[in-house]
């Protein structure tokens, strides 16, 4: 692609970085910064900055927040008992959408996957252990992507919580193998928590 302008060439090529963004979107994107007011980009840019230097990951769950606590893990009125295992904080929205679930999170951070180098070290298991080893969980629910990624973790947190007096369980199957939490739409994904089973590790072959 020919560039008439260098910083030109420099705004697509970032915007390329993005995922999902080819250059040809990145250069429709930057062609359309290009004729918004001034004001409007500052804005942009600004807000982009603040998210990046302000943004704070709660104490407790790992989920995104502004605050030390997540709005989730500070409100008295939910569940502190039951932890929902997710995979990232948007699987925290998919589930917040259903408007079914009113227990606590635990966001991993991803998925196990030595294919892309991401060993347990790697992810915010630790911490979750901790919060079991507390004693004051009663459910962990599994609510991770039906993936082999997604199957490796589980089994491999099942592993690790199985001496606790915790219930261990997994939501159903109503998203198919290879779907992911994020995409399922709300009446699929609140049957699947609603209906979810004790995890049994036969699940994993």
């Amino acid at each position: 692609m020919n560039f008439s302008s260098r910083l030109l060439e420099e705004a697509v090529t970032e915007f390329a970085r993005l995922p999902g963004v080819g250059q040809k979107t990145a250069l429709r994107l930057v062609l359309h910064l290009l004729n918004q007011p001034a004001a409007e980009v500052e804005s942009l840019g600004n807000c982009l900055i603040k998210l990046k230097h302000d943004v704070r990951f709660c104490g407790q769950c790992g989920n995104i927040s502004d605050s030390a606590l997540c709005g989730v893990c500070a409100n008295h009125l939910r569940d502190s008992a039951t932890i929902c295992l997710v995979e990232d904080a948007r699987d925290v929205m998919a589930v917040e959408s259903t408007n079914q679930y009113k227990g606590t999170y635990h966001v991993l951070g991803g998925l196990i996957s030595p294919m892309d180098g991401i060993g347990p070290s790697e992810l915010n298991i630790s911490s979750l252990i901790d919060r079991v080893s507390k004693g004051n969980i009663h459910e962990v629910i599994l609510a991770l992507s039906a993936t082999m990624e997604g199957d490796t973790t589980m089994f491999y947190i099942h592993k690790k919580l199985k001496d606790f007096p915790v219930k261990i369980s997994i939501i159903a199957r109503g998203i198919a193998f290879g779907g992911e939490i994020e995409y399922a739409d709300e009446i699929t994904l609140a049957r699947s928590i609603a209906t979810r089973t004790p995890y049994d590790s036969t699940f994993i072959h």
